[in-house]
């Protein structure tokens, strides 16, 4: 049985999506409608950058959910998209889990995402905060330090993600983090590494556009998923309309609980997952979440090649 994985933010890198555009015309039309949808030429920015631009919040998370879409429909194409069992994303590649789904339109997901990282971008406006990135800890450790840092500090800091065993994601308060990372090195933690960004994502920090973001999220047509669409606050299958308004809506302030959605995934007889986007985050993160499962990464024209034809299983 298979499973189809959606990347995240993080996973951009100038050029993605082009070796797609120029092998797959399915692809290129996927751009085409992306631009058009937008009224800007984000294919532009994934294939040519620049690179600040690509990184911006605003345009990465629809740059990223249109090259993953472009690959999907690529795969479908040339008959190489196995039936899922079951779809999950990395947070914004939720979106894109709920596009694979028939959940949400292509056109209105990239609308919803591109709102999605202007409200962001404005909550690191209003509420500056960061993240840093906790290798080779358990999670209690981590858990138990940030509370202790929000309580000394009075200011936020959480799990933001919890990827892999040994690999989560810390957001909140610059303050708060900061005192975080030192109860973490005074108990051994020598792997803390401090993330290039400007906004405390799945942090409280996030909660002051989240009524915002929740009436965009109400305006937009969502149908019953076809496939069941692991959530990342639950880790289980999203039931229907309402409790995907509500999963989208509370991802912003909850953490991704990743490896426990994988794991749900495999308990459902999950063998094999294809990664569908830019890089292969997921890939690695399923690799040690259980090295026992089939992973394939398919973001781009030669990883759509080498994939088989689809097969039943």
């Amino acid at each position: 049985m298979f499973a189809l994985l959606f990347p995240g933010q993080g996973s951009q890198e100038v050029g993605m999506g082009q070796s797609l555009a120029e092998a797959y015309p399915v692809a290129r039309e996927t751009f085409a409608e992306a631009d058009a949808v937008l009224g800007f030429s984000l294919s532009h920015v994934c294939f040519e950058g620049p690179k600040e631009t690509l990184d911006d919040t605003l345009n990465t998370q629809p740059a990223i959910l249109a090259t993953s879409v472009a690959a999907l429909r690529a795969l479908d194409a040339n008959g190489k998209l196995p039936r899922p069992a079951a779809v999950a994303g990395h947070s914004m590649g939720e979106l894109t889990a709920l596009v694979a789904a028939g959940a949400l339109g292509f056109a209105d997901g990239l609308r919803l995402v591109r709102e999605r990282g202007r409200l962001m971008k404005l909550a690191g406006e209003r509420s500056p905060g960061s993240m840093a990135a906790v290798l080779k800890m358990a999670d209690a450790e981590v858990e138990k330090a940030c509370r202790e840092a929000s309580d000394e500090t009075g200011r936020p800091v959480q799990i933001a993600n919890y990827n892999s065993p040994g690999q989560i994601v810390i957001s909140g308060d610059q303050k708060a983090l900061a005192r975080a990372i030192e109860l973490l090195q005074e108990r051994g933690g020598k792997r803390i590494i401090p993330l290039a960004v400007s906004i405390a994502a799945h942090s409280p920090l996030m909660a002051t556009v989240v009524q915002e973001y929740r009436a965009a999220v109400d305006a937009t047509p969502l149908r019953s998923p076809a496939v069941p669409v692991i959530a990342n606050i639950s880790a289980r299958p999203l039931a229907g309309v309402d409790e995907i308004r509500d999963e989208l809506a509370g991802q912003l302030t909850w953490p991704v609980r990743w490896t426990e959605s994988v794991q749900t995934m495999i308990t459902r007889g999950v063998t094999h997952f294809v990664e569908v986007g830019p890089k292969d985050v997921l890939a690695g993160l399923v690799r040690r979440i259980d090295p026992s499962v089939a992973v394939t990464s398919a973001g781009d024209a030669p990883g759509v090649q080498a994939l088989p034809s689809a097969r039943k299983e």
